[in-house]
């Protein structure tokens, strides 16, 4: 791997109290020395300096912390540039850098660095990157600990088991000519079926958390003129989308975040539900059926003043056909008025005139979001990840025909594919244009 000497701004673009500006590689020292005129950087101590460009032009006061190789993020010298924040300072210390000799960094170097540098493992890497987009406070505890090395733990755990069956067939082959005893291959079904069990439980509680890292999405459906915009304008607590008597005022989907408890939700008003007139409220109808494919949650409104018709049904036939496995509240709108709709219960009645009927719902949303983390299952935290887990399974699976029958190098085939498969979320060395792409997904400076 190329190890030039790398710059960039670690922090995000725009006004802020402070900037900073960091330097990886065999020069940095050097450079930060050509910015400071000084030469007695202690390592791991801030020092408060003057920073001047390659005119020796003062750029700013900043305060400057080295970090001697290895003891630092990619296991080589760092220097980190502390300046006061703002769109010129910043840009004024990073063009002096490479005027200096450094090269700008692209998109997740750094953390490519110190995962080549032996730093950090792919795990973690994964977990650092989505720890800065973490949409709740559960997500991000999760992504520390996996940061900390958990995950990288429970992988080695069961790439460590499957070694030691791989083990005992490897033993066997050498003395193929003799029939296994009986108990010995009881023993190895065992041991996979467990773990089989293990991998299946971490899927399910993966997927079923997913919303935790990528933020909840919820879907407010339902035929025209039953409360769907008033409902969204409700939650956020302003008016985001146009409210009026016409039937079809929303033609298209309204997206819109907003936090309910510690997690960061985003709500989307879809287009009413119906036979449509033309094209535009045809196309608007069909992006509602995604949305709710696409949603974690879905709230399925129906208005109390008007008696269940043909399209009240559709809507609960369309949730059971596009909302399989995710949470679903069917909810009555407009209780204040005279009652009409009559069907089976529902899980709320409200009005979204009464601000405790719309706490109560908020509450209903949060109790769903908390539920999602209230298991103590290892997380899979990427599809790459989850694929990685599901490919181990599935050779785990395969390898129990070949094990009963006694094909013992069909069986150590298959665990052997199973050890590559876990060994990939951690170290993958072997595809570089995998870990290209994983790390161009970072933020620059990172």
């Amino acid at each position: 791997m190329n190890q030039d000497t790398i710059s960039a701004i670690a922090t995000a673009n725009g006004i802020g109290s402070i900037a900073i500006i960091r330097i990886s590689g065999d020069r940095a020292l050097e450079i930060a020395e050509k910015l400071t005129l000084q030469n007695n950087f202690t390592p791991r101590y801030a020092t408060l300096t003057n920073v001047y460009n390659s005119k020796n032009e003062l750029i700013d006061e900043s305060i400057v912390i080295y970090f001697k190789a290895p003891f630092s993020f990619t296991v080589q010298d760092v220097v980190e540039i502390q300046c006061h924040g703002g769109f010129i300072v910043a840009q004024s210390i990073l063009k002096a850098t490479l005027a200096y000799g450094a090269r700008l960094a692209t998109a997740g170097e750094f953390s490519k660095r110190a995962f080549f540098n032996g730093r950090i493992d792919l795990s973690e890497a994964e977990a650092i990157a989505q720890l800065i987009e973490a949409k709740s406070e559960d997500a991000a505890k999760i992504l520390a600990k996996q940061i900390k090395g958990s995950l990288k733990e429970y992988i080695e755990d069961i790439r460590d088991k499957i070694i030691h069956i791989l083990a005992y067939s490897e033993v066997c082959i050498d003395y193929a000519e003799e029939d296994l005893p009986q108990d010995l291959i009881l023993q190895i079904k065992a041991k996979l079926e467990e773990l089989i069990k293990s991998l299946n439980s971490t899927l399910l509680a993966s997927k079923a958390r997913e919303g935790l890292l990528q933020g909840f999405k919820v879907a407010i459906i339902g035929k025209p003129n039953v409360g769907k915009s008033s409902l969204l304008n409700s939650l956020l607590n302003y008016n985001r989308a146009i409210v009026s008597e016409i039937a079809g005022t929303t033609r298209d989907t309204i997206e819109e975040q907003v936090k309910i408890g510690t997690h960061l939700i985003r709500i989307v008003d879809t287009a009413g539900i119906r036979e449509a007139n033309d094209e535009i409220e045809r196309i608007g109808i069909q992006r509602s059926l995604v949305a709710i494919e696409e949603s974690d949650i879905v709230i399925a409104l129906f208005d109390a003043s008007r008696e269940v018709d043909s399209e009240d049904k559709q809507i609960v036939s369309l949730v059971k056909e596009h909302a399989d496995n995710k949470h679903v509240l069917y909810i009555k709108n407009k209780i204040d008025l005279e009652e009409k709709f009559l069907y089976a219960d529902l899980d709320f009645d409200m009005s979204l005139n009464s601000q405790e009927n719309v706490d109560e719902l908020i509450s209903a949303l949060k109790d769903i979001m908390d539920r999602s983390n209230s298991s103590d299952e290892m997380m899979l935290i990427s599809q790459r990840q989850i694929s990685a887990v599901e490919n181990t399974l599935s050779n785990i699976q395969e390898a129990l025909s070949p094990l009963e029958c006694q094909e013992l190098e069909i069986f150590s085939f298959h665990l052997n594919e199973a050890v590559k498969e876990m060994a990939s979320i951690t170290r993958p060395f072997e595809n570089d244009e995998m870990l290209d792409k994983m790390f161009g997904s970072f933020c620059l400076g990172k």
